[in-house]
């Protein structure tokens, strides 16, 4: 595990990609999961203790919002020959173990990491409505090894804020975890 900082840019529009949504097993498109307040892009995996560590606050962040209009996807874009734990076959089990009700895209060509610059897991992206990124970063200040609780605050204020109808200006603040594990 290489402890791997997030960038500090946000220069990006919300972008349609085609990728394998492994509980249904069939390629879908973003745009059948973009919301009209507010997309929630999450790049995790399955090995990452980073992601481990805030799964049950992934749960609940959607449990939350997404009856409020609120989407999310999650992601997956690390090389499966070198870390076969994060496959297709084994994404599918973590999300119908823990219950995720948002789609977990496969990103097989890693064109979505490539494209949101994405470099560690846990990583998160929201976009305002269809349009602008707004936040870029962490779910909160919590790591496994530093004794916070998991609570998703950074992620929650941003949402709150934009169902409060609150303007936001675009706010970084970087995430650490595991680096992306890219094909060579």
């Amino acid at each position: 595990m290489v402890r791997t900082y997030s960038s500090n840019e946000i220069r990006i529009k919300l972008k349609n990609f085609k990728l394998l949504d492994v509980c249904s097993g069939k390629k879908k498109s973003f745009k059948d999961f973009f919301s009209d307040i507010a997309t929630v892009i999450m790049f995790i995996c399955n090995h990452c203790p980073y992601v481990k560590h805030i799964h049950t606050e992934l749960v609940s962040l959607a449990k939350d919002y997404l009856d409020k209009g609120i989407s999310f996807l999650a992601i997956n874009s690390n090389d499966v020959d070198k870390y076969p734990e994060d496959s297709p076959v084994n994404m599918k089990k973590i999300s119908d173990q823990l219950g995720f009700t948002f789609p977990y895209f496969f990103d097989d060509e890693q064109k979505a990491a490539k494209y949101f610059g994405a470099k560690c897991t846990p990583e998160f992206f929201i976009f305002h409505k269809k349009d602008y990124l707004i936040y870029h970063g962490q779910l909160d200040d919590s790591r496994p090894e530093n004794g916070i609780k998991v609570t998703g605050y950074d992620v929650r204020q941003i949402i709150e804020k934009l169902l409060n109808g609150i303007k936001i200006d675009p706010i970084i603040k970087p995430s650490y975890g595991c680096n992306i594990k890219w094909k060579t």
